[in-house]
């Protein structure tokens, strides 16, 4: 029994050097002392003050904005027409080759007309005996051999006959087509020896310089667009940046989409721009020649307004302000800012009035 309580004491002896040595021991020390231990150097409970906050600063000042936008459009021929013929009949003749430029009045296709060129050389004939006939008669008047009604029967003859020439010729006319323009001729839908019949589209004429630009903009931008002001655009298959002149502006708005249609022209002498085609274009309303422009993410959304953070004695302090004109990266501050005004640019997220800054940058 006795080895049995020594052995008991034993243990207990143990277990309490090992407790003393896990709390009060060297190493405990060594651990209380690198984590500042409760009353040590790092102040009550182990807690640091937080210092002031690193920030940006930028100062406020004028600056001159050119106010653009981006639309997009679609590019038209100048003139397009739909060639058809207007009077029906077998083709006898194809005078143009697809996709080949043409000139106004050049004939383009040939319907088959020998019966009315054979009814105006008949009538050509009468003409000639009614010219003769008209012309004795005038004689005749003149030394009172004939009345007059007889005088004027004959050259009444002579009109009637002249008008049907005239009346076969435009016939004549009808059987031919001719370019109403210069352009481009596309593709044909005939063949020589065809029918050919009103309804029948014989190919598309094109003439696309100048190239028309039609685009619309919102209405509010209506005052700031005049025809002549200057445009650029590009198109997806050039990387080259084209130029046009505004030249109309649709009376109406549109009810729906309450935009304008706008209509300008560029020059197209190689034929770069294909009717049809989609464009991006950048239009120059105006320029603001004194404004503040701050960058977008220093403003700061609010219920009623917007707001910003400006650095008075070292702090921060809100600032209201009201915007207008947007950039993709920039926003127009029309109240609010003045010039000299340090502006924090960085850190937004963090900011509180009166938080203690430090300014590490200054941008002018």
């Amino acid at each position: 029994m006795k080895i049995r309580y020594i052995a008991y004491i034993i243990i207990a002896l143990i277990i309490g050097y090992l407790v003393y040595s896990k709390l009060w021991g060297a190493k405990a020390k060594e651990a209380a002392a690198a984590t500042g231990g409760a009353g040590g150097k790092g102040g009550k409970g182990g807690k640091k003050k937080g210092g002031p906050i690193p920030v940006k600063v930028m100062i406020v000042k004028d600056t001159t904005v050119i106010n653009n936008i981006d639309v997009t459009g679609s590019i038209d021929a100048n003139e397009k027409v739909n060639l058809i013929s207007q009077t029906a009949g077998n083709i006898t003749g194809i005078y143009f080759k697809e996709g080949s430029y043409v000139s106004k009045g050049q004939l383009l296709v040939k319907v088959y007309n020998q019966d009315l060129q054979a009814s105006y050389q008949q009538v050509q004939y009468q003409v000639a005996l009614a010219k003769q006939t008209e012309y004795r008669n005038k004689i005749l008047l003149e030394k009172e051999a004939i009345s007059k009604e007889e005088y004027e029967t004959s050259l009444t003859s002579l009109n009637s006959l002249n008008a049907q020439g005239d009346m076969i010729k435009a016939q004549i006319a009808r059987t031919e087509i001719r370019a109403p323009f210069s352009g481009t001729i596309g593709l044909r839908n005939v063949s020589p020896g065809g029918y050919l019949s009103p309804s029948t589209s014989i190919a598309t004429l094109v003439n696309i310089d100048p190239a028309k630009l039609t685009f619309s903009v919102p209405e509010r931008y209506l005052p700031l667009i005049q025809p002549g002001a200057n445009i650029s655009f590009t198109v997806a298959s050039s990387n080259k940046k084209y130029n046009a002149k505004v030249y109309a502006i649709e009376p109406a708005i549109d009810a729906t989409s309450r935009t304008i249609t706008i209509r300008a022209q560029a020059a197209n002498p190689k034929n770069e721009l294909k009717a049809g085609a989609f464009a991006k274009i950048n239009l120059t309303l105006d320029q603001i020649p004194k404004t503040i422009m701050v960058p977008t993410e220093v403003v700061i959304p609010d219920l009623k307004s917007s707001k910003v953070f400006l650095v008075k004695k070292g702090v921060a302090t809100p600032q209201f302000v009201k915007t207008d004109l947007r950039t993709d990266t920039r926003i127009q501050i029309t109240d609010g800012l003045k010039p000299g005004d340090s502006l924090i640019v960085s850190g937004i997220i963090q900011m509180r009035p009166k938080v203690a800054l430090k300014i590490t940058k200054v941008i002018k």
